[in-house]
């Protein structure tokens, strides 16, 4: 039975997605003004867009494929990742990244069949080591408390049979050029990338078989025998959609009271001067994610396409259900990474902070995906649970198995999940999630 669908609110993104602002003018793919027909419509062209629209291209053959995007690729959210792909448990909603032994083991299996889909994209588009770096990540900690995060994760580690390797004070001084790091693991399974780059090296490869379109933004469906998509300026029919816009998904009135709407925070400096580069020291490409969950994410980027040499700073999270931030926030955000910065690079005082940005992150109570046909050949590829470069790449590979395939062996792995668990009522949710994040905070001390 047909319906129409209105779609309740569009994308509002804070702040500049700092990784494409400093790359080179992008390609521009045109607005979509007239009413036009493909066997399929992506909507959305973040990590989880462009892994459906490729995947789609190797299983239907000739069937013509659309990607809707509402705004200008690498302008959302997958241009303002700190860019990690990781193969090991990372779950945000617990203590040290680390769940069950065999749901940890599964997770691994998916994370590294979606790493291998982004490695393969690299090498036939041809992606440079800046683009797409598989060197491993190491995860930090400069306090005793983060010590023991280590070590508890080294544990883990350890029963789930992975290779790592433990960095001590001096080694990771030589690596990141501060002395802020009492220790460093480094496990060899992550890749690196700017993933405002690969974003766009993905659509131009893709653009030989997917047509794209920006700054057209989906405002309401009318469901059929043949759906109708329609934009502010025109409108595509086709049989088959894939929704890959996480947390929107309810924007589509899919998933009520299922989604957590957390934004993250970052900054960056303006490109360093010789002699800060050399002040510095270290070497010219790093990055470490923090052994307590709520702590710091750095990353150090050379010059890559004129961009310079840059420092990031990722901290600080905020529920906000709206989807929607506040200067408040936004202000908020950059005292504490302000405080961080200085904390690790007292040799950069003076560096001016170029870029400040929120990304949007669409959790799940029970960190499980929302994911699905939502109404008949209509999927939902959403809700990545804070990992959209891995679990957005396997989300939309899994959708487009499952639209085109019913099956695989992948699909059925990753369908061994439950739906998103019902969250509390407002406004206790909001009140609780934002002062036990704060909370959460604190305890991570030095860390943050």
């Amino acid at each position: 039975m047909s319906k129409s669908i209105h779609v309740k609110r569009l994308p509002k993104d804070p702040g500049p997605a700092a990784w494409n602002s400093i790359l080179p003018a992008a390609t521009e793919y045109p607005q979509l003004n007239d009413d036009i027909s493909a066997d399929w419509v992506v909507v959305g062209g973040g990590f989880t867009g462009l892994a459906a629209a490729r995947r789609l291209s190797q299983l239907v053959g000739d069937e013509s494929i659309v990607l809707l995007e509402a705004n200008n690729l690498a302008d959302g959210p997958a241009g303002r990742n700190s860019g990690f792909m990781i193969d090991l448990p990372h779950d945000l909603n617990s203590e040290t990244y680390a769940g069950a032994h065999e749901q940890d083991l599964q997770q691994i299996r998916l994370n590294r069949a979606a790493i291998d889909f982004a490695r393969d994209m690299a090498q036939e588009y041809g992606m440079s080591r800046e683009v797409f770096d598989p060197c491993g990540k190491v995860t930090a900690a400069g306090s005793s408390r983060g010590e023991e995060h280590i070590e508890s994760y080294r544990k883990h580690l350890e029963t789930l049979g992975e290779t790592y390797k433990l960095m001590n004070t001096s080694e990771m001084k030589d690596w990141t050029g501060t002395e802020f790091y009492r220790q460093g693991l480094f496990t060899p399974g992550a890749v690196m990338i700017q993933p405002a780059a690969f974003v766009r090296e993905a659509a131009q490869g893709l653009s030989s078989q997917v047509v794209f379109f920006e700054k057209s933004p989906v405002i309401g469906i009318e469901t059929g025998e043949v759906h109708r998509l329609n934009t502010p300026n025109g409108s595509v029919r086709a049989k088959n959609v894939i929704l890959a816009v996480n947390g929107h998904i309810q924007s589509f009135g899919f998933f009520p009271r299922q989604l957590l709407h957390v934004f993250t925070y970052a900054s960056m400096t303006r490109a360093l001067s010789s002699t800060e580069i050399k002040q510095l020291g270290g070497v010219s490409d790093w990055g470490v994610l923090p052994a307590d969950p709520m702590g710091t994410t750095v990353r150090r980027s050379s010059d890559f396409m004129g961009s310079g040499h840059r420092v990031v700073v990722r901290n600080h999270a905020t529920l906000n259900q709206n989807m929607e931030v506040t200067e408040r926030n936004l202000r908020n955000a950059a005292k504490l990474q302000d405080r961080s910065f200085a904390r690790r690079f007292p040799m950069l005082k003076g560096v001016d902070i170029e870029h400040r940005w929120g990304g949007r992150l669409c959790l799940s109570w029970n960190s499980m995906p929302a994911f699905g046909e939502v109404e008949q050949r209509i999927w939902s590829a959403a809700c990545q649970n804070g990992l959209g470069t891995v679990k957005g790449t396997l989300s939309g590979m899994m959708a487009a198995e499952q639209a085109v395939l019913g099956q695989s062996d992948l699909l059925s792995e990753f369908l061994e999940h439950q739906a998103p668990s019902k969250l509390p009522p407002e406004p206790f949710l909001s009140l609780g999630a934002n002062m036990s994040m704060k909370w959460k905070e604190w305890q991570a001390g030095i860390e943050l």
